[in-house]
């Protein structure tokens, strides 16, 4: 995935369209075999949906993090404009001219419904062969769900899994790179971050220390409790960005925007980032929330004495920025290459 991604961003592309196309064909498997479980009469569990729901705002917000982090892919497409959205020019990403008002906007209303329709018609699926008590007991749903229903090729679906698994990972990491290459060019982050490899064009230094970061994490955590701890920094984020953009869009009024977020919409995403990032602590305190405040108290720090009063120690950072260029082929980006 890291080599894909540090080789070239064409190579990115055709991988992530053929895996893409492979996810959806094991989302259709699962649905189709809903279907034919529902035409032979087997709706008993789709009554019992909601029993013994709890509805309690903090184990609602908890239960949201889960469903809202499968559907939070659709956020990697807005962090990689510059590759997208330069008008009039043939983009890295997709060699089209492109429109910047509604591209990207226009692929993240049809591919969002999309995927909202084939996870919900799953979920329908499993609801129909699987009951409550298996679906909460067995480690993998689609697994037992393969199992009971495909027979001899019930290996599709551990496949598919894997290869939506790898997909996702991919394509967040290209995001998530570039906000740190971003960053960096800009001056928030280490300056041998921006850096660019000098054959393939690739922001190397920064997929490699996203690689790096999710090594760590990896190692020190479960997926569950990476998960909300993720999710509880996504959302306070998200919700901090929305408030930004409602300042700038009082204090600059006038600033040319090629996509205008109609107003209602950051609205909604600050009251939804206060519930999803206030509920959870409220209703199940953990040190894993004093985490992410400290590491949020930590950044703010950091930031403070060497990015604004620029208090950084110049000789090891030379010596890192000329380590980076060696192990990376990289050099500082040009006007060409942004």
């Amino acid at each position: 995935m890291t080599y894909i991604n540090i080789t070239s961003v064409k190579l990115f592309v055709k991988v992530q369209n053929i895996f893409g196309v492979c996810k959806v064909f094991a989302c259709l498997v699962v649905i189709g075999g809903g279907i034919y479980e529902i035409a032979r009469g087997n709706t008993g569990n789709l009554d019992k949906g909601f029993e013994g729901s709890n509805w309690n705002p903090g184990s609602i917000a908890l239960a949201l993090y889960s469903g809202l982090w499968a559907y939070d892919g659709w956020n990697s497409v807005t962090v990689v404009t510059e590759e997208i959205i330069n008008p009039g020019t043939v983009t890295v990403v997709t060699e089209e001219i492109i429109n910047p008002g509604t591209n990207v906007p226009l692929s993240i209303s049809i591919a969002v419904p999309l995927i909202t329709a084939l996870y919900v018609f799953m979920n329908v699926a499993y609801m129909a062969v699987l009951n409550f008590s298996e679906m909460t007991s067995v480690p993998a749903v689609a697994v037992a769900f393969g199992a009971r229903v495909l027979g001899p090729a019930s290996f599709l679906i551990p496949l598919g899994v894997a290869v939506s698994t790898f997909g996702c990972a991919m394509s967040v990491q290209f995001g998530v790179t570039r906000v740190c290459y971003t960053a960096a060019r800009g001056g928030h982050m280490l300056e041998a971050l921006s850096y660019v490899n000098i054959k393939r064009m690739t922001p190397a230094p920064a997929v490699a220390f996203q690689a790096l970061l999710t090594t760590l994490f990896i190692i020190v955590g479960n997926i569950n409790t990476l998960i909300e701890f993720a999710s509880w920094f996504l959302w306070f984020f998200y919700g901090l960005a929305m408030v930004a953009l409602l300042v700038l869009r009082r204090t600059q009024a006038t600033k040319p925007r090629p996509y205008k977020v109609p107003t209602v919409v950051p609205c909604f995403v600050v009251v939804v980032a206060i519930f999803l990032t206030v509920f959870p602590i409220v209703h199940n305190p953990s040190v894993k929330y004093l985490m992410a405040i400290g590491f949020i108290i930590l950044g703010v720090s950091l930031y403070t004495v060497f990015v604004y009063y620029k208090k950084t120690p110049y000789t090891i950072l030379r010596k890192l920025t000329f380590l980076t260029q060696v192990l990376f082929e990289s050099v500082p980006p040009t006007d060409r290459q942004d």
